[in-house]
């Protein structure tokens, strides 16, 4: 029944698969999420079950990427469920207001990139804190 209806995750807690209008081609230009501040992000479990959890987004250039930020003490990927899922399969599914896409996430290694999207992510969320750039991780949204 829930591979029907779907479970989106809700505010911090996580949910399964993610229901909407299916968009076969990923857009060429992704500023269209600019006055989103939060989406979701569908991820593959090692054990066959789909992870979704609530993630920020930030288009710069007409591309679009995520980010995951570790606080001290945690070890990338190991630290987050969905890091751990990416890092084993790239393949996700985005969730933007009711329209599903599947995609790519690949991690951005390129200095200049990341420092990019850091400085736009901070003027579209200027209330979260701003993180130590070695704890944060940049992921650029790719076709699957």
């Amino acid at each position: 029944m829930l591979r029907v209806v779907g479970l989106d995750p809700r505010e911090r807690s996580p949910g399964l698969w993610l229901k909407g209008e299916v968009v076969a081609t990923l857009p060429s230009d992704w500023s269209f999420t600019d006055p989103y501040q939060t989406i979701f992000l569908q991820t593959r479990s090692w054990y066959g079950l789909p992870h979704s959890v609530t993630v920020t987004c930030t288009a710069l250039d007409g591309r679009l990427y995520l980010t995951s930020v570790y606080p001290p003490g945690l070890e990338f990927p190991r630290g987050r469920l969905w890091n751990r899922n990416v890092a084993r399969d790239p393949h996700v599914r985005l969730k933007i207001g009711t329209r599903v896409y599947d995609a790519r996430l690949v991690p951005v290694t390129d200095a200049a990139e990341q420092d990019a999207v850091l400085a736009v992510k901070a003027k579209k969320y200027p209330r979260l804190p701003t993180a130590d750039k070695s704890r944060v991780h940049v992921f650029r949204v790719e076709p699957a």
